[in-house]
């Protein structure tokens, strides 16, 4: 089993945590995005989506995105539990998961790459070239200040994005506030919950993988 990595990017770092939670040891594979390997013919046949994280098993199947990469591990070392362990919390950390995903991550990523230059063509993930669309700069940005508020509201209720206990919701909300910040977006000084909860996870190890 390896991992296609990229140190440098946010999606990759998502499965190195989730690893490291684990305690997991996987092989990795750097897949250098800054210089577009990516889009080199050998890479485009291990993963034709052109994206990292891929997870290749050691019969040659390849897991090409965090969930399915994520259930595969979990399925294979359940404990500790980032997925849930009961239907009640499993469905709670899907819905959560989902939701820091699509209204932060997607957020913060919707400014980056119609900004980035290295996205010049490039604006949506993959072998299909896409314009950048200035206007949507401005739409990403205001899309984060809004999450930063919806995520401060949430966690003055609770420990954690989906309850009592870290799951992979909390991977993808830290992944997603550290990537905001190459938008010079921060949490407001004003999300007292919101940072109470950065500083606890963001002081646990697995932060740094």
């Amino acid at each position: 089993m390896k991992l296609y990595d990229y140190e440098g990017a946010p999606s990759p770092r998502r499965v190195r945590i989730f690893v490291a939670e684990k305690g997991m040891d996987i092989p990795t594979v750097q897949v250098d995005l800054a210089a577009k390997s990516q889009h080199d013919p050998d890479f485009a046949k291990v993963n034709p989506h052109r994206t990292v994280p891929v997870l290749e098993l050691d019969d040659g199947t390849r897991l090409t995105n965090t969930a399915g990469i994520c259930t595969y591990l979990e399925a294979l070392h359940p404990e500790p539990a980032l997925l849930g362990r009961t239907p009640e919390e499993k469905g709670l950390i899907a819905q959560w998961e989902w939701r820091m995903e699509n209204d932060g991550y997607m957020a913060v990523g919707e400014s980056f790459r119609n900004k980035a230059k290295g996205f010049v063509n490039h604006a949506l993930p993959g072998p299909v070239e896409y314009a950048q669309i200035p206007e949507l700069i401005d739409r990403g940005l205001r899309r984060t200040q809004q999450f930063f508020q919806f995520l401060d509201d949430v966690l003055a209720e609770r420990e954690f994005i989906a309850g009592d206990r870290y799951s992979m919701a909390d991977i993808t909300t830290l992944v997603t506030i550290d990537f905001a910040k190459w938008m010079k977006q921060t949490l407001p000084e004003s999300a007292v919950h919101a940072r109470r909860w950065y500083d606890a996870v963001n002081a646990r190890p697995s932060a740094r993988a």
